[in-house]
């Protein structure tokens, strides 16, 4: 098996890019340029980011010729997630565009948005709930948005190209 010598390792903040779109044409084929274009671009106002990841519950598999039990791989789900904003004094958008209830695709570029790479996931959401968190620590305001995760996920999507 060839071996994996170099690697350009990055940190997500400043590179990841988080989207929300209202619609998408095909889930599967990941969203084009175009609707990428038109949705929000939510990253700038992010604080903290919770869940969007697919996992899988095994089923155990014992049997009587040994004492080992074994496993296969069962059925996929994806845990409910949350992202946690910043809040703005001024400027509801975010609040605007995230009520409770609200359905739509939560897009993330995990390497930033690199033409063709194989690093979007797409999770189709309904927001199930947003509150202000509170707090008398010295921080900034924030509210946190949580969503379900509606159908699986499209992982490993290619970014569609500039125009």
């Amino acid at each position: 098996m060839p071996e994996i010598t170099t690697q350009k390792r990055f940190m997500r903040r400043g590179v990841t890019k988080f989207f929300f779109l209202t619609t998408l044409a095909g889930l599967t084929s990941g969203p084009t340029r175009v609707e990428l274009t038109a949705g929000t671009d939510l990253s700038a106002k992010i604080s903290d980011v919770e869940g969007f990841a697919l996992e899988n519950s095994p089923i155990e598999t014992p049997d009587m010729a040994t004492d080992y039990t074994g496993s296969i791989p069962g059925e996929d789900k994806a845990e409910n997630s949350a992202l946690t904003f910043y809040e703005d004094q001024v400027d509801d958008s975010v609040e605007t565009l995230l009520p409770k209830g609200a359905e739509g695709y939560i897009v993330i570029l995990r390497k930033g948005d690199v033409p063709q790479s194989k690093s979007m996931d797409a999770f189709p959401v309904r927001v199930g709930s947003r509150s202000a968190t509170y707090t008398v620590a010295a921080e900034p305001a924030k509210f946190k948005v949580s969503f379900n995760i509606t159908a699986k996920p499209a992982l490993d999507l290619p970014v569609p190209a500039t125009a």
